[in-house]
This record gives C-alpha cells, sequence and structure tokens, in this order.
C-alpha cells in the first residue's frame, strides 16, 4: 500500500452538525439518485438461488462491502475528496464497471446526484461516477472524508437491502438486522479506504460481477441492473 493519504488524519473523523445534515441529505432516500431502480446484480443472484434468505444475504452484502464495489468505490470516493484534478478518478471509476448494467448504475446516478447538487449548492461538480462525484463534493463542502464514505456505505448497502425486500420474502424488522450487522464493515472499509490509493482499488467478487453480467438477459426483472 502506499503512503497514506493526506487527508487520512484524527481531523478528518470530525464531523460539525452543518456537515452532519448536509451528508444525510445528500445521502438520504429522497435525494434524487434513482437508487430505487438498481439491484447490483441482486435481481439476478435472488433469482437462481444464490441469496435465499437474510444470512444469505447478509453474506453476500459483506463481500460486496469488503471485497467488491464497496470497497472499490468507497477509494474513488476518497481519492475524489482529495484531488485537485478529479476528471482521472471519474475517468477510472467509469473504466472499472464490470458490466454494462453496472457502469450504467455508477453513472446514472453520479449524473442525478449532480445536478441537483449543483442546483442546490451551486457546486463545480461535473457529471460521473457516484461514489466519485458524492466524495468530490464533500471534498468541496469541508465534509471530513471518512465518515463521509462510512455513511456512503450504509447508504450502498440499505439500498440493497430495500431491493432484497422487494425480490425476497424479508420482512422490514429482518432486513434493518442485516444492514445493523453491516455496520462494522462500513465502518472498516470507511477507514480502510481513507488510507489507500488508487493503487489499491481491486476486487474480488466474480459472483457478483457475473450476476450483474447475467441481469440483461434475465427474462423477468423489475430492476435496471
Amino acid at each position: 500500500m502506499g503512503m497514506a493519504a493526506p487527508w487520512a488524519t484524527t481531523t478528518a473523523i470530525l464531523m460539525n452538525t452543518d456537515h452532519l445534515l448536509t451528508l444525510t441529505q445528500w445521502l438520504s432516500p429522497a435525494y434524487p439518485v434513482g437508487a430505487f431502480a438498481w439491484s447490483h446484480g441482486l435481481e439476478r443472484a435472488i433469482g437462481r438461488g444464490d441469496v435465499a434468505d437474510a444470512a444469505m444475504l447478509a453474506d453476500w452484502l459483506g463481500a460486496v462491502l469488503e471485497h467488491g464495489a464497496g470497497r472499490s468505490d468507497a477509494i474513488l470516493l476518497c481519492a475524489a475528496h482529495g484531488a485537485d484534478d478529479v476528471a482521472p478518478v471519474a475517468d477510472l471509476a467509469a473504466a472499472l464497471a464490470p458490466s454494462r448494467e453496472r457502469r450504467m448504475e455508477t453513472l446514472q446516478q453520479g449524473a442525478g446526484f449532480a445536478v441537483t447538487t449543483r442546483a442546490v449548492w451551486g457546486l463545480d461538480l461535473p457529471d460521473m461516477a457516484y461514489p466519485v462525484a458524492v466524495g468530490r463534493a464533500a471534498g468541496l463542502m469541508g465534509l471530513p472524508v471518512v465518515p463521509t464514505t462510512q455513511v456512503w456505505l450504509q447508504c450502498f448497502a440499505s439500498n440493497l437491502v430495500q431491493a432484497a425486500q422487494r425480490l425476497m420474502p424479508l420482512g422490514q424488522t429482518e432486513g434493518q438486522r442485516v444492514l445493523a450487522g453491516l455496520a462494522s464493515v462500513c465502518a472498516a472499509v470507511g477507514e480502510m479506504a481513507a488510507r489507500a490509493t488508487l493503487d489499491d482499488i481491486g476486487s474480488a467478487t466474480f459472483a457478483v460481477d457475473v450476476a450483474s453480467m447475467q441481469h440483461a438477459a434475465q427474462y423477468s426483472r423489475i430492476f435496471r441492473s
């Protein structure tokens, strides 16, 4: 691993009230990024039986966060937060998508985030991949990188839990148990990402990636990925 990023210090975890309220607004389900339309390949995984109950869902999401797009996107978010030039980070994020649908997922959510954030806060924020757009906006607004990344990861996991509730017998309480069980993973991955560099990006969630590739040909579906 390369040298720690200059913003990965103890001061990077401090968040004032304005920062907290801004972040929770950005990552609220009410923020118009269209996250409800995407399942990150989970629809295909449930359809073929890879995820059939709460325990399997927790394992699947834990792998995504620790070894898949959660980890990679967290590093991209942190890199965008501290970048002088965010364009190379945005280009890398788009190139890393393992399937057409997953590329659409990150770019369209990122565009939705950017257009609203530009309109409300007046930021210089181009349309780009979702984690890069969030990281760039957080940097411009002075939001500390570690909690921003941790909450972003929880938001990502929460959206997939909600997708699972529409696809399988999973009650709201059980879904929240799954999400609560992932809190420590979100915290640890967020802290790791702030110490990492773009050279540390890598994933090993082949079943997740294959599911996202197969989803495009699935006969019946309600999600776009």
